[in-house]
């Protein structure tokens, strides 16, 4: 039988791991090996992981010290010895239909990738409104379309709802030190391969929690991912220029919303002249005008927004931040 490597990224998840693990050992498909790679929790979680290897033999765990996500990953890639990659987030848990389902569609055909479809649930397990809509029936996705559906915020990015063929990741790893490095590397493998099988079923259930990576910031901080997706954006502007010329006016919307998200999530206290990425995100704004207004892929709200802060960016914000305040919902000011 193929075997099914899952590597799982762990850091201070004592609190959701057990659920995780257990999700991935109920699979119906059995031949399977669980990589937990310890990146130097401190909350006991290091010790969770032994105690889950102990009660099955498919699970080995890996302690490390700190460096992320990325870094716990490139570990696994380097520990695997599947047939087959899968990732899974600490905090999230699978339907056990999952890699029998996945796989089925890897063994009938040439395809090198398969995505099962996701949902998103609180931390109490309440639905949350779907990120990624899931079709409505298998079908297969080109390169180009899904790179075009990434860059129009309606593709899914994660590996976390994949399952590879193991020679995909020849030649590639994570970046570390980076977030949104989901986006970075799918971008890489888009150029090798014909495209990716994409399921209906729900199967993959994101657990949004309030302290998440992403998620965690104070009045005069926000996560560094605003400031990795404009990197992104200006690195697929480039990949498609060069490669993909007919999703040209979609590489330019994605940039211009991706510049828009960190306008409205810098805290408005460093919006300086002294800082050179802001500097930088304004002054794109503003040379941008014509696009932001022909573009075919923004809303009417997005032109507004981005136009008004390219004109007056500091005054914008504490506008938007007295609205959200109104509508009871948290911003950085």
């Amino acid at each position: 039988m193929k075997k099914i490597s899952v590597i799982v990224p762990v850091y201070n998840s004592i609190d959701c791991l057990e659920r995780c693990v257990a999700s991935i050992c109920a699979q119906t498909y059995r031949h399977l090996e669980i990589l937990l790679i310890d990146d130097g929790s401190t909350d006991g979680t290091g010790e969770l992981c032994e105690r889950l290897a102990a009660e099955d033999v498919r699970i080995r765990t890996y302690h490390k010290k700190n460096g992320g996500a990325s870094s716990a990953r490139n570990v696994g890639l380097k520990l695997a010895d599947g047939d087959f990659l899968g990732f899974v987030d600490s905090d999230d848990y699978i339907e056990p239909y999952v890699y029998e389902e996945m796989l089925r569609v890897l063994e009938a055909g040439e395809h090198s990738v398969v995505q099962i479809s996701r949902d998103e649930v609180d931390e109490t397990g309440n639905r949350l409104p779907d990120v990624c809509l899931p079709p409505e029936k298998e079908y297969f996705c080109d390169a180009e379309t899904f790179i075009r559906e990434l860059l129009l915020h309606r593709g899914d990015c994660s590996f976390c709802t994949k399952l590879f063929r193991r020679e995909i990741f020849s030649g590639h790893c994570f970046p570390e030190g980076e977030l949104n490095e989901d986006f970075r590397l799918l971008l890489e493998l888009l150029q090798e391969i014909s495209g990716i099988v994409i399921l209906p079923q729900q199967g993959y259930h994101v657990v949004c929690r309030a302290t998440s990576t992403t998620r965690t910031r104070t009045k005069d901080s926000f996560s560094r991912v605003f400031l990795d997706i404009v990197d992104n954006a200006d690195r697929v502007q480039t990949l498609v220029d060069e490669k993909y010329p007919a999703l040209h006016d979609c590489a330019v919307r994605f940039n211009l919303y991706q510049r828009l998200d960190y306008m409205l999530h810098v805290p408005v206290s460093q919006m300086k002249a002294d800082n050179v990425f802001y500097i930088n995100v304004k002054n794109y704004l503003r040379k941008h005008v014509t696009d932001t207004v022909k573009n075919p892929y923004l809303t009417k709200k997005n032109k507004i927004y981005l136009l008004l802060l390219a004109a007056a960016p500091r005054t914008v914000r504490k506008v938007h931040a007295g609205k959200m305040k109104i509508a009871g919902q948290t911003v950085d000011e």
